[in-house]
């Protein structure tokens, strides 16, 4: 379990970039949601900005007859909308379009041109008001958390969604352990990484063979094995959504664990933030 202010949650959510986008496609992505949250996963993880509400829109149809206390949700609000009266209003569009009354989680989706204290009062007043249960921050780095820190109300941060996987692992030179050092959760977005030579690399295939998994589920695996990350990976149909589910059951050992480290060191150095 990872635990996300109050909440121990499943470690694995469902992302939804790209989803409710293709009308052909939709049957499958409600269904896919559904299956998730009916079998264990609670977190689901959107932003106004994918398709421009349309993921918003497709989670709302998925969610209106599942027991809103079962699902955590977060959405992400787009920088240019980081002070009032746009806050307020990509707040309750996000809303209107989920069919809910309040977010688990509403984050800025990277920094913006607002200064960040103002954006924090503002999210400080949704908590207070119940529109939101608690507020976070996307694409930080360890910089710009340390400065939030400074701010009034910045400790009042929940989390920090970063890009973070098997090949890209820039966080773990200073950003990972600066929050752990306060407690502060990590989501990964994109925990899979993509690519031939990631896919077909001869120690993740010969450690999935062990596990009798796929070199995915192991990548899944890799990103939640300190239990203070929460992975996000693409849910868009159910075949995916199980195996997304059994990699959290699996336990790399501490020998997997170093092939891996020999094939995808970890940075000696600081590295940029990766975004996608």
């Amino acid at each position: 379990m990872v635990r996300l202010g109050k909440k121990d949650l499943f470690p694995i959510g469902m992302g939804t970039w790209h989803m409710g986008d293709s009308s052909s496609k939709r049957n499958q992505e409600i269904e896919a949601l559904r299956y998730g949250l009916e079998s264990g996963i609670e977190v689901i993880d959107t932003a106004e900005m994918y398709g421009e509400g349309n993921s918003e829109t497709l989670i709302g149809e998925a969610i209106q007859d599942i027991k809103r206390e079962d699902i955590y949700l977060i959405s992400k609000f787009y920088p240019f909308h980081a002070k009032e009266p746009e806050l307020e209003r990509s707040l309750e569009n996000s809303l209107k379009r989920l069919g809910t009354d309040y977010l688990d989680l509403y984050l800025l989706h990277w920094k913006s041109s607002t200064p960040l204290e103002e954006t924090i009062e503002s999210l400080e007043k949704y908590v207070k008001d119940g529109r939101i249960r608690a507020w976070g921050v996307s694409n930080f780095d360890a910089a710009d958390v340390e400065e939030m820190w400074k701010l009034k109300g910045g400790e009042g941060c929940t989390a920090n969604q970063v890009l973070y996987n098997i090949a890209s692992r820039g966080i773990e030179y200073d950003l990972l352990p600066l929050q752990r050092s306060k407690s502060l959760p990590t989501i990964a977005y994109s925990p899979i990484a993509q690519g031939d030579n990631i896919i077909g690399n001869h120690v993740l295939q010969e450690i999935a063979k062990q596990h009798n998994a796929t070199v995915f589920q192991i990548m899944l695996a890799w990103t939640i094995r300190q239990h203070d990350v929460l992975s996000i990976p693409q849910s868009s149909d159910k075949k995916h959504i199980q195996e997304n589910i059994d990699a959290a059951s699996i336990r790399l050992s501490e020998e997997e664990l170093q092939l891996i480290e020999a094939e995808f060191p970890a940075p000696a150095r600081k590295m940029p933030l990766d975004i996608i």
